[in-house]
């Protein structure tokens, strides 16, 4: 399996290509790395140093893995967060090029936005550009709950409304949709995390523990490892279960650290030999 996966990099943690790229590498995918910037560490810190790749530099990056074959056979383009028109326009365009070589590939987004606590965080010319541009172009997209509602202009607060935004997101162009960090009333226990897969007329919940920390980098591993698993088997409920088993330990492994940052390299049997210690429910 390869990827082109268009993300930022950082030189100190995990988010990003540096979040994704490894795992991805870790269970067998050849991963062709654009970097959108490249900067000492990621931005929740409050001060970081390094440039910022335009939309122009992408493009070039991409022409020549082009002119050397390597947008044949691609299985995916994989995209996080998008800071400008530039990029999002240099992103499509890829996604464009690849799909002229490899016509199989599909493109997975994680459409970044914000969440349900601090509201939506980019500019609004990335917001547009995400719901109008970048969604109907994605076979595969990877929001959280709150970007869900955003992109849809609903408010999904439990499972049914939830599958519902979901159908209407698929309309826009996706035909598989990951809900991360899905939160609900319903629910008895408020110490869980619930994911929910949807593809074809299927959909799939996972639930996890939920563990005391934010961990920068676990969404854009959460996206990787799913568009891989999701490729590599043809199951919704199976990518699932082995990206939320991944993820999970990865999170375990990190907490046990008491460091900031993702213990990637440390969790790397979690993402070869996963312990498939949780199991997606069907729930359509």
């Amino acid at each position: 399996m390869r990827m082109l996966s268009i993300q930022s990099s950082v030189s100190y943690g995990h988010v990003g290509n540096s979040a994704a790229v490894f795992p991805l590498q870790r269970i067998g995918v050849e991963v062709m790395p654009v970097y959108t910037v490249a900067f000492s560490n990621h931005t929740g810190y409050g001060a970081w140093r390094g440039p910022m790749l335009t939309g122009t530099d992408v493009r070039e990056i991409v022409t020549g893995i082009e002119e050397r074959g390597g947008l044949e056979g691609v299985d995916a383009v994989l995209s996080g967060y998008q800071g400008g028109d530039d990029i999002g326009d240099a992103i499509l365009d890829a996604v464009d090029r690849v799909k002229h070589h490899s016509p199989n590939a599909i493109y997975a987004c994680d459409p970044v936005l914000g969440n349900a606590t601090s509201g939506c965080h980019v500019a609004p010319e990335v917001q547009n550009l995400i719901r109008d541009r970048v969604v109907p172009h994605a076979d595969l997209i990877t929001p959280n709950q709150f970007e869900l509602g955003f992109i849809t202009n609903t408010n999904p607060t439990t499972l049914e409304s939830t599958l519902e935004s979901v159908d209407r997101v698929r309309e826009l162009g996706p035909s598989t949709v990951l809900v991360t960090s899905v939160q609900r009333p319903e629910r008895a226990d408020d110490n869980v995390m619930e994911m929910l897969a949807v593809t074809g007329d299927e959909a799939w919940i996972i639930e996890t523990p939920k563990l005391p920390l934010k961990a920068n980098g676990s969404g854009d591993v959460t996206a990787a490892l799913f568009t891989a698993h999701l490729l590599g088997t043809g199951s919704a409920a199976g990518a699932l279960a082995r990206t939320a088993s991944s993820v999970f330990t990865l999170l375990e492994n990190t907490l046990a650290s008491g460091q900031r940052e993702l213990q990637l390299v440390e969790s790397q049997e979690a993402y070869a030999h996963p312990a498939m210690q949780f199991d997606a429910r069907r729930v359509r």
